[in-house]
């Protein structure tokens, strides 16, 4: 059996809070449709928070949100940024393979980093990140919005109260009829990316199932990859098609559609299934779990199947309507900076989800199982 890399992932120390008699000074680098989406407003908001300096390789595109919010700092290269004496705090929302290098710089510069998923685009790129971290002291984190779902914090408190005994095997996915992103652009090219619908919304769905089972340790894994959409001239994407930049003439070397299989340490399993266009009846995002007391299904909303009284139960919990998850994460992550509140996610738990997605597109290409 082919295998990873075995070194271990350390836990970084207790990140040094920011200080708290002054606003966290933040520097943004990408300025692009996720961050415009979900970012802006709550950073723009944040009474704690002053946005000083953006910038993006497309110079106007930074400019443009400068002039709207009176921002007097913009930059094309994201080392000018990191250089102010200024910044506190780094949030970057680039493609995909600008995540470490940016967040290595900017730890290593002094700074706190916020980053959107995924981590890095493979395991050595989120360890970089991972020990710039810990030698730093600063607080690096990765956007990990449906942690922070209504439905996810009660399953979550669910499962810690007992309530679904041992929970020993599962599936996840995230399977789009159609909606490939930004085709021909960063999101479809391999270099850019890391990879498809795996790395683009499995780091999610995956992360999740992790979460609520505890964080056991990924052992082995068997992955399976399909590209069968990259020439098919779609005319009834979704809107997921709106993200990134599409390109006529582009590159499109990645899949559309992974599956695969988890095997952790404790013995609990997990299937996968991620595509960004698949012939399917419907979109869907979901975590099923199964325990030994209950069972769960998470999607829109949030189902618990059980016994009761000698009848078998399925339970919906009535919750608070959801606020905007994004949102929650980046103030929670500004409240960690602040020393107000322990990290919900740790710059270990990217290293670890990284590795799990490398071993299956590996296991994909080798055509067997790959051991962690």
């Amino acid at each position: 059996m082919a295998k990873t890399s075995s070194k271990k992932t350390t836990s970084a120390p207790v990140p040094t809070p920011a200080p708290a008699k002054q606003k966290l000074r933040l520097g943004i680098v990408g300025i692009g449709g996720i961050f415009n989406a979900v970012h802006a407003a709550p950073l723009l908001e944040h009474p704690d928070v002053e946005i000083v300096a953006v910038c993006d390789i497309v110079k106007s595109k930074a400019q443009k949100f400068a002039d709207a919010h009176g921002i007097k700092h913009v930059y094309e290269k994201f080392s000018d940024l990191i250089a102010r004496k200024d910044i506190d705090v780094v949030d970057i929302c680039t493609s995909n393979k600008f995540h470490s290098i940016i967040a290595v710089e900017a730890l290593n510069a002094g700074k706190h980093v916020f980053t959107e998923k995924p981590d890095a685009i493979n395991g050595a790129e989120a360890q970089k990140m991972a020990d710039a971290a810990a030698k730093s002291g600063k607080v690096l984190m990765a956007m990990r919005n449906n942690r922070f779902r209504q439905a996810s914090k009660f399953a979550k408190r669910f499962i810690e109260d007992g309530h679904m005994g041992e929970i020993y095997t599962g599936r996840c996915g995230w399977i789009r009829r159609r909606g490939i992103p930004g085709k021909g652009g960063w999101f479809t090219t391999k270099e850019l990316s890391g990879g498809g619908p795996l790395i683009d919304l499995g780091v999610h769905m995956i992360d999740l199932a992790i979460w609520f089972m505890g964080d056991p340790r990924a052992v082995a894994v068997t992955g399976a990859t399909y590209c069968k959409f990259a020439n098919v001239d779609s005319k009834s994407d979704s809107v997921h098609a709106q993200f990134g930049e599409a390109k006529s003439d582009g590159i499109f070397d990645v899949e559309d559609l992974a599956s695969g299989f988890i095997r952790f340490d404790n013995g609990a399993t997990l299937q996968i299934e991620f595509s960004w266009a698949s012939n399917v009846e419907a979109e869907r995002t979901f975590v099923e779990l199964r325990g030994t007391k209950a069972g769960l299904t998470l999607d829109h909303d949030l189902t618990i199947y059980t016994e009761m009284s000698g009848a078998l139960c399925n339970v919906t919990p009535n919750l608070p309507k959801d606020k905007p998850a994004h949102a929650q994460h980046l103030n929670h992550f500004i409240d960690v900076v602040q020393g107000k509140a322990k990290p919900i996610n740790r710059p270990e738990h990217g290293v670890n989800m990284i590795k799990v997605l490398g071993a299956i597109y590996e296991s994909a290409r080798l055509g067997r199982e790959v051991q962690l």
